[in-house]
């Protein structure tokens, strides 16, 4: 066994492990493994997801290496990529507040502002169902049966796929996720599997949302869920274009300038991300 230095973090209860690209070097296990080891939350650490940083990157300031906690690879995550953005900015592995990160859902540009909050460019959700990818024709409104219940959803990449879905007030977001999550998570009509959100409307500038994570189950927060779910809303006339997100673990700051009848632009994401412990653990 080897032992490695690691740090934890966490944004609204998402919590990662962190692995500096220097102790990755001392393992003789592939990627995936350590990552499924690390984030066992009875053997491991505990988290949702492992995050390296990739300093071998030409293009952009960094990169990353990102993995869910069963082993798989992640395009995309926003709550992680706030904490990797504090993270890397304190240790100085970066020399500005606002850099380009490499990812597998192209370039993200976080920004660390001056009360501390992480404001992360996401880029432009993807609508077009060959790129989500969704295998239906159309990706709005969509009715999907899993159990013997319809739910109507919105099918939106922010680099990672998700199926939105609006629900009724006096229903149990949670106790839908436990349900239904896992299934939908499956559905054939997501060749690549996908993201979850159930998603409650408050008013025009807040929703509530539980999110089944492709990959993890019921997460406390997701941030490209929760940029999904607002562009979702916007799109169906629901929502105005700065929206707080409630989570099961916090409140994130959502704003899109996209409209039905124009929806294109970036989607921004504010959040906290806070530093949980360094520690050793033999791998």
């Amino acid at each position: 066994m080897t032992k490695v230095k690691i740090t934890k973090m966490q944004g609204c209860g998402n919590d990662f492990v962190i692995l500096p690209q220097e102790e990755l070097s001392k393992v003789d296990m592939p990627m995936n493994e350590i990552a499924k080891k690390l984030c066992d939350r009875h053997f491991g650490i505990g988290a949702d997801g492992l995050i390296i940083p990739n300093n071998n990157i030409l293009n952009t300031d960094i990169g990353w290496f990102f993995f869910n906690s069963d082993g798989s690879v992640a395009q995309m995550c926003g709550n992680g990529m706030r904490c990797f953005a504090k993270y890397v900015y304190n240790k100085r592995l970066v020399n500005s507040n606002k850099f380009t990160v490499s990812t597998l859902a192209g370039i993200i540009t976080p920004e660390i502002l001056e009360d501390g909050r992480v404001r992360v460019n996401m880029s432009n959700p993807i609508l077009e169902p060959e790129k989500i990818p969704f295998l239906p024709n159309h990706n709005l409104n969509y009715k999907i049966s899993v159990k013997n219940r319809i739910f109507e959803g919105n099918a939106i990449s922010m680099g990672n796929p998700h199926f939105v879905i609006f629900i009724k007030d006096n229903e149990d977001l949670l106790n839908l996720a436990k349900i239904y999550g896992a299934e939908i998570e499956n559905s054939a009509e997501f060749p690549e599997k996908t993201n979850v959100e159930f998603i409650k409307i408050k008013s025009y500038k807040k929703i509530e949302l539980c999110v089944w994570e492709r990959g993890c189950g019921i997460t406390l927060a997701c941030g490209t869920g929760a940029c999904a779910s607002v562009v979702a809303g916007i799109l169906n006339g629901y929502l105005e274009n700065s929206v707080d997100v409630k989570l099961l673990g916090g409140t994130v700051n959502v704003v899109w300038n996209g409209t039905p009848n124009k929806p294109e632009g970036d989607v921004f994401l504010t959040g906290h991300a806070e530093f949980v412990f360094d520690t050793e653990i033999d791998i």
